[in-house]
């Protein structure tokens, strides 16, 4: 089935408003179970043969690779900074944290308290990230596939090591401090972006920031505006320079965040949560200014039939795909306890009747 072949051009087509051939499959992130599932045989995370074949085989027309701070679904586990937090805490270099059993656990405490911290802080330690599975990958790929490198969390990472409630008082009283940690962040991310962007066989750059709720943004708009998005802003600019399309994961209800999106130079949002948001709404609200993914819940991919999911995944297929700027996939990742009948539910409904009208 030629719709099936990696084809990235399908991906440029429908972010462009372009007739393709059929909707896009879409994942930020897909469990390595699932993929051992698929394959019949375990795959690692350094397995990149393996997990080319998954994402090549599945029909998908890329495969995200991690190449940031933070693993996307793992905010402080396993993670570059996490294990450079770990280091720290261990030293016992910081009276506040020594002895805190997750003293390095990012959800757990902050790190930067003052101008004191934010000097001593090794911010030269977290420049030094992995970009091997990247470069491994151009080796598997098939014609036609390109890879998406994942990255961000650069208001995650910022808000995490300073404490949010200490982030969120600092966004008014200290303003220029808080800055300060956004523009140190950043500059790591951009470092990262540039080698990410040389790499030919790289197609997109995707961005995993949750920067809402399920009740809206996690701060204000006007907030966002001025101290994250000009960021983001950046990164877009330097993707599209360099031909590559520009991705951004984040939870939560975003109907109040679509106008920033429009102006920050996004290509694409996703997961459009249907606990919060109805797609319907939102690609009408986009419609022809942003490419949206979604939505098959979590919980339906856990909890629901495979007839279940066949059903809303058709849904989507006849009620959102038509006019293009549509990729279909997960609520928010596809994880290790979804139903894998289920995730295949999904993924060969949209293989089989996918076709543009």
């Amino acid at each position: 089935m030629t719709s099936q072949i990696p084809d990235w051009s399908r991906v440029q087509k429908t972010v462009r408003f372009e007739a393709t051939d059929r909707v896009p499959l879409a994942e930020a992130l897909i469990a390595y179970e699932i993929q051992s599932q698929f394959l019949g045989r375990p795959v690692a995370p350094d397995d990149i043969k393996s997990q080319v074949e998954f994402w090549a085989g599945t029909g998908y027309d890329y495969i995200p690779l991690n190449i940031g701070m933070m693993e996307p679904g793992k905010v402080t586990e396993n993670s570059h900074i996490s294990k450079i937090l770990m280091k720290k805490a261990s030293a016992g270099d910081d009276p506040n944290q020594k002895g805190k059993a997750k003293n390095w656990n990012l959800e757990e405490t902050s790190f930067i308290h003052n101008q004191a911290d934010f000097e001593a802080f090794p911010w030269d330690e977290l420049k030094a990230l992995d970009f091997s599975r990247l470069e491994r990958a151009a080796e598997f790929l098939p014609e036609g596939m390109k890879v998406i490198g994942v990255s961000g969390k650069i208001f995650t990472l910022t808000w995490m090591l300073l404490g949010f409630n200490k982030f969120a008082m600092g966004l008014i009283r200290s303003p220029k401090f808080v800055s300060a940690v956004f523009e140190k962040v950043a500059e790591i991310q951009y470092s990262a972006l540039d080698r990410v962007l040389a790499m030919p066989h790289v197609g997109a750059v995707w961005v995993v920031d949750d920067v809402a709720y399920n009740s809206g943004p996690i701060i204000s708009v006007k907030h966002l505006e001025q101290f994250v998005f000009p960021w983001y802003q950046e990164m877009a600019r330097r993707c599209h320079e360099a031909g590559r399309l520009f991705f951004l994961h984040t939870d939560g209800k975003l109907d109040a965040l679509l106008p920033c999106f429009f102006k920050m130079g996004l290509d694409v949002v996703q997961p459009i949560d249907p606990t919060c948001n109805d797609i319907r709404e939102i690609k009408k609200k986009a419609d022809g200014k942003l490419t949206i993914v979604g939505n098959v819940s979590n919980e339906m991919l856990q909890e629901a039939t495979p007839d279940e999911i066949r059903a809303y995944t058709r849904m989507l297929l006849r009620e959102v795909a038509p006019g293009g700027g549509f990729m279909l996939g997960s609520g928010n990742s596809v994880p290790d306890w979804a139903k894998f009948e289920n995730y295949q539910a999904m993924r060969e409904t949209v293989l089989a009747e996918g076709w543009r009208r």
